[in-house]
């Protein structure tokens, strides 16, 4: 037969007169129109199919074809246009641009065999593949395709296939099996690489398996992709005994989706490595026995799923594996902050491994209401630094009763808390070894945040009833400028308190308030008396470290009857003052957790203060006095978040103060008088049993003791109707410090 050497020739509606006497000639091409080297563009004329040979060009411009073959050729098809089957063999080089290709038969839609493949915007359908890429078995080279700009390849048996010494590389756009039991691709000793795209199948995502007359590693890398298998799984990689060369597949910021739950499946003696960066996965990762499995978790990506017969699991870079139930391990390998997480809430684990190492962190549970508890069990060698990190709890464990978290069977392992102990109930928990073992240790236990926050609130009201009282003096100034009129004062107020830990718990108050009050003289007596109502508001925030706070918020109303002598100096103040205080706390757990937990509740007290006016010469004075203040505040029940229970009896506090004024009067003219003062006493707390209950553990609040108080103030007359005072104190006792008391306020006169 005559070979036909077509050149440079254009067809826009049918064959030309040359090529039909040709074809007419030799009957052989009347089926595929031949192409024997040269460039053959085609626009338009009927479909038909065609072979191209010898370094041969056919470009495609809108046109529509049937099946077109090219050996050691190159084959451009363009936007707009359409063929059916292509295949390249023998170095040929294949360009879809913006091409729709539907293979009505053959083994794939697009066949290339040691040939090249640009394919970008386009769709490639297949009655069976979509895309196969494959070796030439005589010269073992094989053939690489490049896919881009939104393409789609789909087939009814799979999406693609990439056989050894071939590649895979493709971005922004899917690859996908649409039959029930098809892949999105198969890799046989093949290599892919995909970028921001989609392998999916009817069943399994991805399937990787051995070119059994050429194996070779197989390498699948996914950048932003996802592959999915809708009835089965993920991945795939089933060697069937036929090599022991690495599959070596990557993950980055990608993710990986099974109908059955099983995200990666290694079969058939496979060996598998796998390095997933930034992805967060759930499902699960089966190793079959006779497989072998390495997993890196690293740059905070997130596995959520179970581990079966993995031989080496590898966690760095506070990346997480979060358990669903009891697992083992062979090796597993702990850096940089990686973690291990036993599962949610409510769902306890025991993981075992073989071989432990590294510095990481388990994060682990207890519930001590039913005995359940999570347990790290190591059979082999146990190194490294490792913390704890266990789920605090409200709930106390039994009485005396060590919890055990880690068991090994030796190794030079090193376990501790995070934050250095584990809050459960009442008490937190240190960590102790006990022979190879590791456990949560009574005799170790101090009074864990939530316990001291319901102490704590339960004591502070004592002072914050005291910080708003305060003594006639710091209360209204110096009525002695004119003791003749009635008026209205108010003065705003800032304390600070440190109670020690002897008094059943430490912390700090912080105190803001303000009160505002009106008097009347009485119309009957010597004059000498006035009666008057008083209310305001105060916020006290409490700091119990560890990130544990509290916050009592009280408002008060009050009456007060106020006498004082002009002839003989002495004087009398009583109050009786009613309060309401909304108590809030958040708690700051050891596992990084917070607890709540809110209540109200009402107080009632009084005091009375005596004392006597002396002058002496120059407008010098002094002013011995005593105060006594009495409050009773009500009991609660009530509960933190995390179910600690806390109970209040009744609250008590009862001071006595014996103290004494020394200042000056300065007559400055025109009625206005400044009068500076110091001032020193000593106050002593009586009331001793103030108990509360924490999960029916008992404790007492104690703050009896005696203290010394020491302060200075300056009063001023302005005018004959506005006085104004600023007072400043210090005090120190046993069991609370006062930093700092500043009262300022003004009275006015009518």
């Amino acid at each position: 037969m005559r070979k036909i050497v077509l050149s440079n020739v254009s067809k826009t509606c049918g064959l030309t007169a040359t090529s039909l006497s040709l074809l007419t000639l030799f009957g052989s091409y009347a089926s595929a129109a031949p192409i024997v080297g040269g460039n053959v563009t085609i626009t338009g004329g009927v479909p038909e199919s065609w072979g191209l040979s010898q370094q041969a060009t056919l470009t495609v411009n809108g046109a529509r074809t049937l099946a077109i073959s090219s050996n050691n050729s190159t084959l451009n098809v363009n936007t707009g246009s359409t063929t059916q089957q292509i295949s390249a063999s023998n170095g040929s080089i294949v360009n879809l641009n913006g091409a729709t290709v539907a293979g009505a038969g053959g083994l794939a839609a697009v066949l290339l065999t040691n040939s090249d493949a640009t394919i970008d915007n386009s769709t490639v359908t297949g009655n069976r593949l979509g895309l196969q890429a494959v070796r030439n078995t005589a010269t073992q080279t094989g053939s690489n395709v490049v896919v881009t700009g939104k393409s789609t390849i789909t087939g009814v048996l799979g999406g693609a296939l990439v056989s050894a010494h071939s590649s895979l590389d493709i971005s922004d756009s899917i690859i996908q099996g649409t039959g029930a039991t098809s892949y999105g691709l198969r890799l046989s000793s093949g290599q892919a690489v995909a970028s921001n795209s989609t392998f999916a199948g009817g069943e399994d995502g991805v399937r990787i398996d051995v070119d059994v007359n050429d194996a070779q590693p197989a390498v699948l890398t996914l950048e932003s992709s996802t592959v999915q298998g809708h009835s089965g799984s993920a991945i795939v990689v089933d060697f069937n005994n036929a090599s022991t060369l690495p599959a070596t597949i990557s993950l980055t910021n990608s993710r990986l989706l099974a109908g059955n739950e099983t995200l990666l499946d290694v079969r058939g003696g496979a060996n598998v490595s796998m390095t997933v960066n930034g992805s967060t996965l759930d499902g699960n990762f089966v190793s079959e026995q006779g497989s072998t499995t390495q997993l890196v978790l690293q740059n905070n990506s997130v596995l959520t799923g179970r581990l079966d017969n993995i031989a080496s699991t590898t966690i760095n870079d506070t990346s997480r594996w979060v358990m669903v139930e009891n697992s083992d391990v062979d090796t597993l390998v702990l850096n940089r902050g990686g973690s291990v997480v036993f599962g949610g809430t409510n769902a306890f684990y025991q993981l075992n491994v073989t071989n432990l190492s590294g510095n990481g962190r388990f994060v682990m549970g207890t519930d001590f209401s039913t005995g359940r508890t999570d347990l790290l069990n190591v059979s082999g060698s146990a190194t490294g630094s490792h913390e704890l990190l266990i789920t605090s709890s409200g709930l106390d464990p039994a009485a005396g009763q060590p919890i055990r978290v880690v068991q090994t069977a030796g190794g030079d392992a090193n376990f501790s808390l995070v934050n250095g102990a584990v809050n459960l109930g009442t008490f937190s928990y240190g960590l102790a070894k006990s022979g190879n073992d590791w456990i949560l240790d009574p005799s170790t236990r101090t009074v864990s945040p939530g316990a001291r926050s319901v102490l704590a609130l339960f004591n502070t009201a004592s002072t914050v009833w005291l910080g708003e009282l305060t003594s006639l003096r710091t209360r209204m100034g110096e009525l002695r400028f004119d003791r003749r009129q009635a008026g209205a004062w108010g003065r705003t107020y800032a304390n600070k308190y440190n109670v020690a830990d002897g008094s059943g718990v430490g912390y700090q108050q912080t105190q803001q308030g303000f009160t505002l009050g009106a008097d009347v003289l009485l119309p009957f007596g010597d004059g000498q008396s006035l009666v008057g109502v008083m209310g305001g508001r105060s916020q006290s925030n409490l700091n119990l470290n560890a990130g544990t706070s509290g916050s009592v918020e009280s408002y008060y109303l009050g009456t007060y009857v106020t006498w004082l002598d002009a002839r003989t100096g002495y004087y009398f103040d009583g109050v009786l003052k009613a309060n309401r205080f909304r108590n809030d706390a958040k708690v700051g757990l050891s596992d990084g957790a917070r607890a709540k937990g809110d209540y109200d509740n009402s107080g009632l007290g009084g005091s009375f203060e005596f004392g006597k006016h002396i002058t002496f010469a120059n407008g010098n004075f002094l002013e011995p006095f005593t105060q006594w203040s009495a409050v009773v505040i009500e009991g609660k029940d009530y509960s933190l978040s995390n179910d600690l229970r806390a109970e209040g009896d009744r609250s008590r506090s009862f001071i006595g103060k014996l103290g004494a004024t020394a200042g000056r009067n300065i007559e400055l003219g025109q009625g206005r008088v400044v009068q500076p003062y110091l001032r020193a006493a000593w106050a002593h707390e009586f009331a001793k049993n103030n108990e509360v209950q924490v999960n029916n553990n008992v404790f007492n609040n104690d703050l009896s003791g005696s203290r010394a108080e020491l302060g200075a103030g300056i009063a001023v007359a302005m005018t004959k109707n506005l006085n104004m005072h600023a007072d400043f104190e210090y005090s120190s006792g046993q069991y609370i410090e006062q930093p700092y008391g500043v009262n300022l306020g003004l009275r006015y006169l009518w």
